[in-house]
């Protein structure tokens, strides 16, 4: 008789985990209170401002842009910083697709650079080989909530004279040695879209300690218009990309209950790194005591099929998934090889641009590892759990590895 769930055996778990997005009556009555006072728009409402101080204040930033989505933010502060047409930015091929469009978006190409796999961050010691006359800019990923290794990037920027915009859209409040990330750069960029830490279902801001990139960016956002300006004068190319007050008060709403809810993410990652690391064919990630604060958006770990009788990462999520245990195995497809940057379709309907790189030919191994063969996923709002919760995982994995000739 079959043992794995996956065969029809017994699931280990049956009860939900905790649901996601959590809200109470506070956000109902920010709401509420933003209908009343007729001020919906971010251009006379309070809502926005405010929130806009309070999330750069708690990121010791000395300026917020909020924006509609976390790409925009990106796109916008590529364009804030002076990456333009024709300039390269290098980026991790491991990430989501935005990170790459977005340096699209702003007229300037993507080069992709392989991962650290005992960090899942973009390879700090393959970045110099990558930088060349056009290259005008990096762009390092706070991955899963992880800070990327900051001293390294900034020291090779400024021997380059390049700019720095940090893709933080998972990485609220994290630390790089006790300094929080989104203005350690020129700029950095989070994401309030529907699985983030914070949510008010899409939305995003730019932080920056630069009063030029705050000057263009809250322009670029805002129709091109200047502060103190006349309303119909319009001094750049921008577009409506602002936030509503509707979601200001959303987010408002979520910011205080982010240390309680974090501590909890904290010490279920701290469990499962324990048990997890005691289990053959699960490796987890390298610690870095630079790494001060991690939001934990995501909790990755390395599959290793040996320990599973050699069965696919796919057959192991499958089983994981029937034991009742959230999981997935996180992005599947390289960057590189996305149709859309394959086939550089970012012309008029997705015809093909003729630029200089081969994103069809390219080949980062452990990019590749990491799509194919071992990242596994738990999204943050299973680390919010109880111990009991984590317990099931645990044990859903070692009775996978147990019955492994199932798979």
């Amino acid at each position: 008789m079959s043992k794995l769930a996956l065969n029809g055996g017994e699931s280990i778990r049956t009860l939900p985990f905790p649901k996601w997005p959590i809200w109470t009556d506070d956000e109902i009555n920010n709401l509420i209170d933003v209908i009343k006072s007729d001020q919906w728009g971010s251009i006379k409402g309070t809502r926005v401002n405010d929130f806009e101080k309070k999330y750069a204040a708690f990121h010791d930033a000395k300026y917020g842009v909020c924006v509609n989505s976390g790409t925009t933010a990106l796109t916008l502060a590529l364009r804030a910083v002076g990456i333009g047409r024709g300039d390269e930015v290098l980026v991790p091929a491991y990430t989501f697709i935005a990170t790459a469009t977005s340096i699209v978006e702003a007229g300037a190409i993507p080069r992709f650079v392989d991962i650290d796999p005992e960090t899942y961050n973009i390879d700090v010691n393959q970045l110099e080989a990558n930088i060349n006359e056009r290259t005008k800019g990096i762009m390092p990923v706070h991955f899963g909530g992880r800070p990327a290794e900051m001293d390294v990037i900034l020291s090779i920027a400024e021997k380059n004279n390049l700019k720095v915009v940090e893709d933080a859209a998972q990485a609220w409040g994290s630390e790089w040695k006790q300094t929080k990330v989104g203005a350690i750069g020129n700029a950095g960029c989070f994401s309030f879209q529907s699985s983030k830490n914070m949510t008010s279902a899409e939305g995003g801001i730019i932080l920056t300690n630069e009063d030029e990139t705050e000057k263009y960016a809250r322009s670029f956002s805002n129709c091109g218009r200047l502060p103190g300006g006349v309303w119909y004068e319009h001094y750049y190319l921008g577009g409506n990309f602002r936030l509503t007050e509707f979601q200001a008060a959303i987010l408002d709403a979520q910011f205080d209950r982010y240390p309680k809810y974090q501590k909890i993410r904290e010490q279920n990652c701290r469990i499962l790194n324990e048990h997890l690391s005691q289990i053959d064919g699960c490796e987890i990630l390298k610690d870095d005591p630079n790494i001060t604060a991690n939001s934990r958006h995501l909790y990755i770990w390395r599959y290793k099929k040996e320990a599973f009788n050699n069965a696919p990462k796919s057959q192991f999520i499958k089983a994981l998934q029937k034991e009742g245990i959230i999981t997935s195995a996180g992005y599947s497809i390289p960057l590189y090889t996305q149709p859309v940057m394959k086939n550089k379709a970012f012309g008029p309907m997705g015809a093909s641009v003729d630029l200089d790189v081969d994103y069809a030919s390219m080949e980062l191994p452990e990019t590749e590892k990491a799509c194919y063969e071992e990242a596994i996923w738990f999204p943050q709002f299973v680390l919010l759990g109880d111990e009991k919760d984590i317990d099931d995982i645990v044990k859903a994995i070692k009775k996978i590895q147990e019955n492994a000739n199932e798979l």
